[in-house]
Formats: structure tokens, sequence, C-alpha cells
């Protein structure tokens, strides 16, 4: 019979599948124990806390949505390149880590004030990016100068993050469809 050790990243891994599905609330270390198959207690060689599993996942994917705008805002060419490399990585982060993305967007509420002020510090300059290169857009004539880029970048934001909540890689869109279709949509908007 071979057993495996859970790692403290497969910890990790299973609270934010948990935190993704039941929220943070609705996930007790017994049943992160039975989803990894151990005793609750035993998760205490791996971790201190729950809330260190919650910022464990929440700052992972304020580090992937970071990492997706600096890419975008590398992007050579103009502020609609730019534009839809933001969309595209928003894509990119949900699609391919949807648990550690659900548990960012409507999990770090749950976050004691130490680490809520970190994870919104990263939000606002996640948010900022697309502030930037809406800016960008709007002084080169790519959208419309009467829009404000506050406003745009969290409207297209609110758009962007409700993707986890219908999105199936089954369902009649692909990832680069979705791209398309979601960067029309947020352009036009704005030009």
């Amino acid at each position: 019979m071979v057993t495996t050790r859970n790692t403290r990243d497969d910890v990790v891994q299973a609270a934010g599948r948990l935190f993704a599905e039941r929220g943070y609330h609705g996930t007790s270390m017994r049943d992160l124990g039975s989803e990894l198959g151990l005793l609750g207690s035993s998760l205490y060689a791996h971790v201190s806390s729950k809330q260190d599993l919650l910022v464990d996942v929440v700052e992972e994917g304020a580090r992937l949505f970071e990492a997706s705008a600096q890419n975008a805002l590398a992007v050579e060419g103009t502020p609609g390149d730019r534009f839809r490399a933001l969309i595209s990585g928003h894509v990119d982060v949900v699609i391919d880590n949807i648990d550690v993305a659900r548990t960012f967007l409507n999990e770090a509420r749950m976050l004691d004030h130490e680490h809520r002020s970190r994870v919104v510090a990263a939000r606002d300059a996640y948010e900022g990016a697309f502030r930037t290169v809406i800016a960008q857009g709007v002084s080169e004539g790519y959208f419309r100068e009467d829009i404000d880029p506050k406003t745009s970048s969290i409207f297209v934001l609110s758009v962007l993050n409700a993707l986890e909540r219908w999105y199936r890689p089954d369902g009649p869109l692909d990832r680069d469809a979705l791209v398309d279709e979601l960067s029309m949509f947020a352009a036009s908007a704005l030009s």
C-alpha cells in the first residue's frame, strides 16, 4: 500500500477548492481534513489556522492578477492592444485558476484587517492598470474623451469578475471567442 504525504501546497490547493465551493465560513478544518484524507487536527502540522490558508489562497490570486496586468502593460502597440491584453489576462487567470480566482473575488473580505488591507492595495493596483490603459486610450483617441477612466475600469472589471459565476469551458464560447466577445463589448462601451 502506497501512501502519499500531503504537502502544504496540497493543503492550500484543497482549501482554495473548498473555499471556492462552500465559502470560507462554510468550510471547516474537518472538511479540509476529509478532502485530504487527514484528521482535522493533523492539518495543523501544515498550517497554524484556517485564516492562514485563506491568506495563502487570496494572496496567490492577487499575484496572478498582478502578473497578468504587468504582462498586458508591457504589450507594444495601441491602448486597444493593451486593453485587449488586460481582458485576455483576466480571462486566463479566472479560467486557469478558477478556485483561486473565486476565493480571491468572493472571500477576501473574510481576511483579518492586516491581510485585507494588503489585498485591497493589490486590487487597487490591478484596477489602476485598467485605469492607466483606458486613460491612454482616451488621450490617444481610441476611447471617447467624455469617459471617466476610474468608473470605466470598475465597469469593465465588474463584467470580468462575474465570469467565474457563469463561464463553462464546455459552453458555446471557447477561450478565444470569449476574449473576443468581452473585448468587443467593453471597447464598444468606451468608444
